[in-house]
């Protein structure tokens, strides 16, 4: 593969560094939008935090809407800066696959957590 030269190099890291800045400035917006009306001091609706299911399902929505979709973009940013500076990419590629899964699996339980007072049917 040819080698970049600096000029180029600093351009490619430069756009790299912006598209990352729109795309975490997105992400933090949509993760912010809560609806209509503020959610201050209430976990889970009837419950408070102190209950376990209110804990619980606080956790679960923290992991699946916040912690592994972040984790998705960092490593398909890092995927992009290792695929600019021509290394491998794959690793990054699972990462970010295994992350989404995380955020599927945990968002599925939230999920089963709401539906779960009514037992099976």
């Amino acid at each position: 593969m040819q080698q970049m030269s600096g000029m180029k190099r600093r351009a490619a890291m430069l756009l790299a560094a912006i598209l990352m800045l729109l795309v975490s400035t997105n992400i933090v917006l949509v993760a912010q939008n809560l609806g209509g009306a503020p959610q201050t001091n209430v976990a889970v609706q009837g419950q408070t935090g102190a209950q376990p299911e209110g804990a619980f399902l606080n956790l679960v929505n923290w992991i699946g809407n916040v912690i592994a979709p972040v984790g998705a973009a960092l490593a398909i940013a890092g995927g992009l800066v290792s695929y600019i500076s021509g290394r491998g990419v794959m690793r990054y590629v699972v990462t970010a696959l295994g992350c989404l899964a995380v955020s599927g699996v945990t968002r599925l339980l939230e999920f089963w957590i709401a539906q779960g007072g009514g037992g099976v049917s």
